[in-house]
């Protein structure tokens, strides 16, 4: 059975490239992956630079993977009636999202990930993570537009 793997953050990118992946997944009698990747915060990531670990707080990675689940589940409850007769395989994956949907892309016939997520700048046409996996992806892959983002007319002269 093929297999297609969409990358879940919680975003509107994200709720949407979940959205057509569903719909494609319906049409190729494919296997859904919903996977959504988490890490453990670094010490970047608090603001603190250099000095981050010495005074960083303690971060408790049982409650980041909890809050990851959460995020995860909440995703899947609002697809329910959606995903209904779907054979569906939705995960954690610890890691960054560049390397876990990049992982997941060998084992896929088709990545889903939307054109920017929870991170970056709104102003972004790819995000960070839907630019590396379009490059390193093993498989084709689809960007969806973000949600929010309109496409000008063309006045005519």
């Amino acid at each position: 059975m093929s297999r297609i793997v969409v990358g879940s953050d919680g975003s509107e990118g994200g709720n949407a490239a979940l959205g057509w992946a569903i719909e494609e997944a319906k049409l190729r009698h494919a296997t859904l992956e919903v996977v959504h990747a988490w890490q453990p915060m670094s010490p970047a990531w608090t603001g603190l630079g250099a000095m981050g670990s010495a005074m960083a707080p303690p971060v408790d990675v049982e409650d980041l993977r909890a809050y990851a689940q959460g995020i995860l589940d909440a995703v899947l409850a609002t697809r329910t009636h959606e995903l209904a007769g779907l054979d569906v395989d939705a995960h954690l994956a610890e890691g960054h999202p560049i390397d876990v949907l990049v992982e997941a892309s060998k084992h896929a016939e088709l990545l889903v990930v939307g054109s920017r997520g929870l991170g970056g700048f709104r102003g972004a046409l790819l995000g960070s993570v839907s630019q590396h996996v379009v490059h390193h992806g093993h498989c084709p892959v689809v960007v969806l537009p973000h949600p929010t983002d309109h496409t000008h007319e063309h006045s005519q002269a």
